[in-house]
């Protein structure tokens, strides 16, 4: 960087650019969403550790999933939320690296655990007899921590390429969070590098776990279709429903995202991408998972119960 270049000390987030009293609105809209996407999965959390029937490999990693959607939101909605409400719509330079750097760690490790899910799921219906071998504790805690170690390197590799720009000027982002390519503009100096190692990453870590999640539930259909019995087939699809669902929205809205030819109106398009990924997204994957699942349905049930009981204990003690 030469000596006639600065760093910019901060950045001005425009995000959706709307009138004043539709920012009051969206912020209350938001907020609602934010607030049942950190309850649902939650909830989806809680019940995983409280149940004993739900310490399966299946739930480990679907409280992984939760835990990763909690973050995911957490890292951009809270910023989008407080500059909807303030005159000021600026983040630090720092803040916004971070910003960067976790937005993309999450992102990808919600797309490993998506991929380790499948296997699981794999395994379960074609291979039964060796699922408990198979996926042992031991293989469940290595999968998880290799899919967030992977993240976070790939995440830091994008990062580390960022911070060798320099940054001089304009300082608009527009968008709602510090999006990596659109920080990259802001940069006055090549950066054609940047944007092959993001495209390719990108195509590494979508299309890539894509396959393998497709290859996973071909076997499983094949292995399902084998199943004589309708109630052995249907429980087999209830199992995979659930998953399948998240899959298809998280990878079709990324594909579009990351890899799509870009159109007239991309920009605005991938901001509403980016809202879903970050607010409906993981607002979506607790409620799938619940609603659609009948042990995640009776363990909230059971616990629900105790509580009911607990509460009629308590009052006859005090004799209400």
């Amino acid at each position: 960087m030469g000596n006639n270049q600065t760093w910019i000390a901060e950045f001005i987030l425009l995000g959706f650019q709307v009138d004043p009293e539709r920012e009051v609105f969206l912020f209350g809209f938001f907020l609602v969403f934010y607030s049942v996407t950190l309850l649902g999965n939650g909830v989806i959390l809680g019940l995983i550790c409280l149940d004993s029937r739900l310490h399966t490999p299946m739930y480990f990693f679907l409280s992984n999933l939760a835990i990763v959607d909690m973050s995911y939101a957490s890292t951009t909605v809270p910023k989008m939320l407080a500059n909807l409400v303030t005159h000021k719509k600026t983040i630090t330079f720092g803040p916004c690296i971070f910003q960067t750097f976790l937005y993309l760690a999450f992102a990808v490790t919600e797309c490993m655990c998506l991929v380790v899910m499948s296997y699981d799921r794999y395994v379960a219906i074609c291979h039964p007899l060796q699922y408990t071998v198979i996926m042992s504790w031991r293989v469940c805690v290595v999968l998880a921590a290799m899919s967030w170690l992977f993240s976070f390197l790939w995440a830091l590799v994008h990062i580390t390429l960022l911070l060798r720009l320099p940054f001089c000027g304009p300082q608009k982002i527009n968008y709602f969070f510090c999006q990596i390519t659109s920080v990259f503009r802001l940069a006055c100096a090549d950066t054609r590098l940047n944007e092959l190692v993001l495209f390719v990453g990108s195509v590494f870590v979508l299309v890539g776990p894509l396959c393998l999640v497709l290859v996973s539930y071909t076997c499983i259909l094949f292995a399902v279709l084998r199943i004589q019995s309708g109630e052995g087939r249907r429980k087999a699809f209830s199992t995979c429903s659930s998953h399948l669902c998240v899959v298809g929205i998280f990878f079709g809205c990324a594909i579009v995202m990351y890899v799509a030819p870009k159109s007239r109106h991309f920009q605005e398009q991938r901001k509403i991408l980016s809202l879903f990924y970050s607010l409906f997204n993981p607002m979506l994957n607790p409620l799938i998972y619940s609603l659609r699942n009948a042990e995640v349905k009776g363990a909230l049930r059971r616990f629900l119960g105790k509580r009911r009981s607990l509460g009629g204990m308590v009052g006859n003690i005090l004799g209400v």
